[in-house]
């Protein structure tokens, strides 16, 4: 169970570092320079890189929330369903799909930059047929499988909290029940921040002439950005509701916290030194 959920939760952060390494530093610099500087392969390389975060992102919670239902409700068949071998290739399999799910972008010229944004992203007005394909395959389906997942496993919390299978002994024991709730909390986070840009990428698609005058701009831009923000949160919800990650977080400050300490001591006595060390004679050969 340790081997199964740290990789998934590793492919996990994957999908978010992904963005952090090259499609964020593009936007900020489309932001410092009040426009796209850096042409048209830059441009769809990180609306490609974007996409593969995102879809790689709610396809990882969609396997890690069908990890956790085999796990708790189906107790007996999750050891043979999740050996490591079979669990590294789930992960494959999800990163196949991630790929397979990105690519037609590249030939249906979806991938745009937005001024209003600063970055080059899905154009949702492009392809009605496509657009509503995305949000189906890409948003909706997942979080349905999702949301199926998580609702037969908080039923069955409640029943053994209340004692209602006494006799079926299901694994559910404090670590991972707060494993379940860290994760539930992803996903429910991810739901909440990507809900607002689907929902209207599925009515610009339905009837863009209508619905995009009618989309105030301020609106547009902040659900992106709210969409955007996602990929910040996994790390803070680790810490706050994990405590080997936060155990980890508390080494690694401590660590960073002491080796600049350690630098600034030693340069500070490298400094006396040479204040300290007097001056060579000047000596007159006239």
């Amino acid at each position: 169970i340790y081997f199964t959920g740290n990789v998934f939760v590793v492919s996990l952060a994957v999908a978010d570092l992904i963005v952090a390494i090259y499609p964020y530093p593009l936007v900020l610099t489309s932001v410092f320079h009040n426009g796209w500087k850096l042409g048209y392969l830059h441009c769809q390389i990180s609306g490609f890189l974007m996409g593969l975060s995102v879809i790689g992102s709610i396809f990882n919670i969609t396997g890690i929330a069908i990890n956790r239902y085999c796990y708790i409700c189906h107790s007996l068949k999750y050891d043979k369903l999740y050996s490591d071998k079979n669990s590294l290739c789930y992960i494959v399999l999800i990163w196949v799909l991630t790929f397979v799910a990105i690519v037609p972008n590249l030939f249906v010229g979806s991938l745009q930059y937005d001024p209003r944004i600063y970055s080059c992203t899905f154009a949702q007005s492009v392809s009605s047929a496509y657009t509503i394909a995305v949000v189906f395959f890409h948003f909706l389906l997942p979080i349905a499988v999702v949301t199926f997942c998580y609702l037969r496993i908080w039923i069955l919390v409640i029943q053994v909290r209340r004692r209602v299978k006494p006799d079926n002994n299901p694994r559910l024991k404090p670590h991972d029940f707060r494993n379940f709730v860290t994760m539930f909390v992803v996903f429910v986070l991810f739901a909440v921040c990507w809900a607002p840009l689907n929902f209207i990428g599925l009515a610009v698609a339905v009837n863009p002439k209508t619905v995009i005058p009618r989309i105030p701009e301020w609106l547009f831009v902040s659900s992106y950005y709210m969409a955007y923000f996602n990929s910040c949160l996994n790390a803070i919800v680790y810490g706050l509701l994990n405590q080997n990650f936060r155990r980890e977080y508390k080494r690694i400050i401590v660590t960073f916290c002491t080796a600049k300490f350690f630098f600034q001591d030693s340069s500070n006595d490298a400094g006396d030194r040479m204040r300290s060390k007097p001056s060579p004679l000047i000596t007159n050969n006239n």
